[in-house]
């Protein structure tokens, strides 16, 4: 039953893939297979914050404000032609490594979002092709993180950031993201108070899901 499991979820990834453009290579199975089994709500891990402000209008959450402390996140970096592309290749590499394709030998963990740092040019009309998908270590593993074996795979620490965040649901391309961009400039009292061509998607739900839950970030300049 293993193997048919295994194959089974293997075939829904690669259909998945095929979709965004993405070979799903067959080394992929046993990663995917054990994402999936501690994918569960009470096996992932929440990317601690401070929430700081909520902003409601008539009952529903236009954004938060939130505080993230300093965290080291393992981090790649991704240029494709398409940003589906670009965070799938990504997030395949990123599971290789949390599946024990490290140096502890060990399944590291889920936690979420996984997030992606994605680039304007500074009027936010048009998006940069270079991105970086990025991992929160858990708790645990912050002091000493495991090796990547894969060297495309860094290990940066992110200094403390005050964040204004959206939520949105669906895929995520250039234009649900510039669209989610330009929405939360026009919500936010003072925007220039942000980064102004760097923004992040934090991603609760896989890129295989059909319905993802996301978020855009504003990063409030140091």
């Amino acid at each position: 039953m293993d193997d048919e499991e295994q194959e089974r979820l293997l075939n829904y990834w690669q259909s998945v893939g095929r979709g965004h453009q993405v070979d799903v290579p067959r080394d992929m199975a046993e990663p995917i297979q054990q994402l999936t089994r501690n994918n569960s709500p009470q096996e992932r891990q929440s990317i601690p914050f401070t929430l700081i402000q909520r902003k409601e209008k008539l009952g529903d959450l236009l954004y938060e404000k939130r505080q993230y402390g300093k965290a080291k996140w393992a981090c790649i970096k991704m240029k494709e032609k398409q940003y589906e592309q670009s965070i799938c290749l990504g997030f395949m590499k990123l599971m290789r490594y949390i599946c024990e394709q490290n140096s502890s030998g060990l399944y590291l963990g889920i936690t979420i979002p996984i997030v992606t740092i994605v680039h304007t040019n500074e009027s936010q009309s048009e998006m940069r092709q270079a991105v970086t998908v990025a991992y929160y270590l858990p708790e645990v593993l912050q002091d000493q993180p495991p090796h990547p074996f894969d060297s495309d795979i860094i290990i940066e620490e992110w200094p403390s950031t005050i964040v204004y965040s959206r939520s949105f649901r669906g895929i995520t391309n250039e234009d649900s993201i510039m669209r989610e961009i330009n929405l939360l400039a026009e919500i936010l009292e003072s925007p220039e108070l942000c980064l102004q061509d760097t923004f992040i998607i934090a991603g609760y739900t896989n890129p295989a899901a059909a319905n993802r839950h996301n978020e855009i970030w504003f990063l409030q300049r140091p």
